[in-house]
């Protein structure tokens, strides 16, 4: 299990707004040009390894992770998880996604047609790791009210809504993937999207 410090950022470069990633090759090697986001399916258990060879050959790419409990044999500790399981998104030229397929680690590469909505679904999953709530993977995209978030640090936030256990639960997606990220909060700071 790796420490805290062990595990690679969850983006590079870090502290940038998914909408002002630039075209960085995956490799310095290759001339920055248009910006471009590919999903690339990793082989298994190869997210965060994947990550690290990014982010020493001064790639950019977005890996969302959570911290989870696990607890064995009367032991419990805390450790990062990709939120989105066998995959990572880059954020390249061209030849970006030909470089990283060269570490190995990638079962498959993700053409994403609709650019623009990836950035958004993006931005969205961003902001809910940057509120330092408690996160979840989502995996199914069951049908729920849309609803926008109206105050507080997420405010204006779109996403949708569901009730579980007595609780209300918010929820983005990452279409591509059919997968998202919920988080628990007062019924009171959401209103429907019109």
């Amino acid at each position: 299990m790796l420490k805290a410090s062990d595990n690679p950022p969850g983006q590079a470069p870090a502290d940038v707004s998914i909408r002002e990633f630039e075209g960085r090759p995956a490799c310095p090697t290759g001339a920055a040009k248009l910006r471009r986001w590919w999903v690339a399916h990793t082989k298994p258990r190869q997210e965060k390894a994947l990550a690290w060879d990014i982010f020493r050959s001064g790639g950019s790419y977005f890996l969302p992770l959570y911290e989870a409990a696990r607890r064995s044999r009367g032991r419990s500790w805390k450790t990062m998880l990709p939120l989105f399981p066998g995959y990572l998104f880059l954020c390249c030229n061209d030849d970006g996604p030909t470089e990283a397929l060269k570490t190995n680690r990638i079962a498959g590469l993700i053409q994403v047609a609709d650019q623009a909505r990836l950035i958004e679904e993006l931005s969205a999953i961003q902001r809910l790791l940057a509120s330092k709530l408690a996160i979840d993977p989502y995996p199914s995209l069951k049908r729920g009210a849309a609803c926008r978030i109206c105050r507080g640090p997420l405010a204006g936030l779109e996403g949708r809504v569901e009730r579980r256990k007595g609780h209300v639960r918010f929820i983005v997606n990452v279409t591509i993937l059919g997968q998202g990220a919920m988080v628990e909060l007062d019924a009171d700071t959401l209103e429907p999207c019109a």
